[in-house]
């Protein structure tokens, strides 16, 4: 695994440096300029300098991405300049809302993908086997902010069963917490989930073609058996894989889905330095998904390395 992590580290450096390029100039792009958003209405020009130079804005991107950057590695994440907290600060504040949301519709994601898949991979009946298609096809296209209104109308409107706005720790309250963590994080889970689904079927049908499916049907084994232990258990490693692909865009969704179930997590941070032109906190925020993304992508090629002993990590 040492090997392995060193041939990679190179990559990620790469991946790391390259996000962090974008992560800074692209709110830098976006019209507008913070400093007259911080200096208020009708300011003067003097005023708007003035700020400007406070901030550091004046000097040239090269020399502001440096320092942030510079920052970075000291363990200085910066400052808002809308709210004057450090940005670890207010990262800190809202990361439990959205950990508690990714790690729920991560386990959404296996749940489903895993039963939608086995269950399309399985089916025998024509009718069937086109009814689990068009489910998993339907979850793949439908996005997640859709998916979420219709939960929203069905389980808090209509039927009054979960609540679908704000949130209670689930640390605090673990009986409410997960009342308040199950219709965002559904919404979120059921397109990944389909697209998992997807992989493991695929894989199921080329794995029963496989020889030693021949054999164990050959010795009787019942069709469960053959299913669980010989058929799924080899499709796995594409299961794993889907899972760790699917994990960028449950970040990306929780963006959406936060604000839409009135979230106070780090995608509701987003969209507010969105509209207030924060980059300071949108910049790390960016970069910090990408972490994320492939911090999940190297567990994912270690879990499949330990499902499979043809794969040797680090060759």
């Amino acid at each position: 695994m040492t090997r392995f992590l060193l041939r990679k580290t190179p990559s990620v450096f790469f991946v790391l440096f390259a996000s962090s390029v974008i992560a800074f100039a692209l709110p830098r792009l976006a019209p507008g300029d913070v400093a007259v958003v911080l200096a208020g209405e009708n300011p003067d020009a003097e005023t708007i300098a003035a700020i400007r130079e406070q901030l550091g804005l004046n000097k040239s991107p090269v020399l502001q991405y440096a320092d942030w950057v510079g920052g970075l590695f000291r363990g200085d994440l910066g400052e808002s300049f809308l709210l004057h907290r450090s940005v670890a600060s207010l990262i800190g504040d809202r990361i439990g809302s959205t950990l508690e949301l990714a790690v729920l519709s991560t386990l959404f994601v296996i749940v489903i993908g895993a039963g939608l898949g086995i269950a399309a991979g399985s089916a025998r009946i024509g009718w069937a086997r086109a009814l689990l298609d068009f489910t998993d096809s339907l979850f793949v296209a439908v996005p997640s902010f859709v998916v979420g209104l219709g939960l929203i109308l069905v389980f808090g409107v209509f039927n009054h069963w979960l609540p679908v706005s704000g949130e209670v720790g689930v640390l605090q309250n673990p009986a409410i917490g997960i009342q308040y963590l199950v219709l965002p994080s559904l919404a979120l889970a059921l397109g990944p989930g389909a697209v998992v689904a997807r992989f493991i079927q695929t894989e199921m049908a080329t794995m029963r073609k496989a020889e030693f499916v021949d054999l164990a049907v050959s010795k009787g084994a019942s069709r469960r058996r053959i299913t669980f232990r010989h058929v799924f258990r080899n499709s796995l490693g594409s299961a794993v894989v889907a899972v760790g692909l699917q994990m960028g865009h449950v970040l990306a969704g929780a963006v959406v889905i936060e604000a839409i179930f009135a979230r106070n997590g780090l995608g509701q941070l987003a969209v507010t330095s969105v509209q207030s032109r924060d980059f300071t906190v949108l910049q790390v925020l960016i970069l910090g998904a990408v972490f994320v993304a492939v911090v999940c992508q190297l567990f994912t090629e270690i879990i499949l390395a330990a499902l499979d002993p043809r794969i040797r990590l680090g060759e």
